[in-house]
């Protein structure tokens, strides 16, 4: 089998001799080409390239959340199409690699590279639904490119605290699980005025809009992050084998700040955060999020800026992945 291993350098947890490594056990087994990124959004163009060649039928990607999600995009630049497409496989590099580890993956790198190979040997594969979120026709936000996410995405809070992680990793600050809590405290702090009702509306078709929400996490998968090595159920029942899955509050007052922070915490596949100011649904194919102002936007970690409106579709079936 011809693959490409897409390798992120400046992954968070492999080091340079962890990568060769990695690289030499997968050449066994592989008529492997090795590509380094050396720009955001190199991971996604190598994809493209590889996805229109035609040659290559696997694309390993070796790196983080953010890594996978560019080599996912770039694979679907054209739609979903798994009977044709190259294959994906993942090597965990990254900090939290929330993807990998929902497929079941280990979360060390050389132990996901020999299931990789085990998978590759039985010939085991899986295909996954993903996540496309696109601009609102109407808006100031419909000329957007469209994106493909693979576990979540966020809009408004939590997209908020991944802008701040952001800012504080590009002057040189580590990603760890400590810099999001501070970051996420700095964010609440920050928004006194739209802790009691906030200017998210939530459109489904045929259903009455759900107003004044303050954030919206939507997810492709469960659990919706990790804190350590433990997992975090945002929305207990998102699968890669159904559709999406959304919570939303309405409220961050201080204590239900609180009270929110200790249910996810606390969190288990059979129950995520609930209350009066939790709105919990489960399978969605078709909804826009929309905001009275410019609100942070984020996909799978990765901060795009600020949006005022953004349309989300549940695609089943995208994409093939090895495991």
């Amino acid at each position: 089998m011809r693959a490409l291993l897409v390798v992120n350098p400046a992954a968070t947890t492999t080091s340079a001799r962890t990568r060769d490594v990695l690289a030499h056990a997968l050449a066994s087994d592989l008529k492997l080409e090795v590509a380094q990124t050396a720009y955001r959004g190199h991971a996604r163009d190598l994809a493209r390239q590889a996805a229109d060649g035609g040659e290559i039928e696997l694309v390993v990607a070796l790196g983080g959340d953010g890594t996978v999600n560019e080599v996912v995009n770039g694979l679907l630049h054209n739609g979903p199409d798994p009977d044709r497409l190259p294959k994906l496989a993942v090597v965990p590099g990254g900090s939290t690699n929330v993807f990998a580890r929902a497929l079941g993956l280990p979360n060390d790198a050389v132990e996901a590279t020999g299931a990789v190979l085990d998978a590759l040997r039985d010939r085991t594969s899986r295909t996954i639904g993903l996540g496309l979120v696109s601009g609102t026709p109407g808006t100031e936000d419909a000329g957007v490119p469209s994106r493909w996410f693979t576990f979540c995405a966020g809009f408004g809070f939590d997209a908020g605290v991944v802008g701040r992680v952001e800012q504080q990793r590009e002057h040189g600050r580590k990603s760890t699980h400590a810099l999001y809590i501070r970051q996420m405290v700095r964010q609440f702090l920050a928004e006194p005025n739209h802790r009691k009702g906030g200017g998210i509306t939530l459109e489904r078709p045929d259903t009455d809009p759900v107003r004044e929400l303050i954030l919206a996490i939507v997810c492709n998968t469960s659990p919706w992050t990790y804190l350590g090595n433990r997992p975090v159920y945002a929305s207990p029942q998102a699968s890669f084998d159904t559709g999406l899955d959304l919570l939303a509050l309405s409220r961050l007052s201080t204590p239900a700040m609180a009270r929110y922070a200790t249910q996810l915490l606390f969190s288990t596949p059979e129950r995520g955060p609930h209350g009066k100011h939790a709105t919990a649904l489960h399978d969605l194919t078709d909804f826009t999020l929309h905001s009275q102002a410019p609100l942070p936007f984020q996909v799978d970690g990765d901060h795009l800026g600020l949006r005022t409106s953004a349309t989300f579709t549940g695609v089943r079936r995208a994409l093939r992945v090895i495991v």
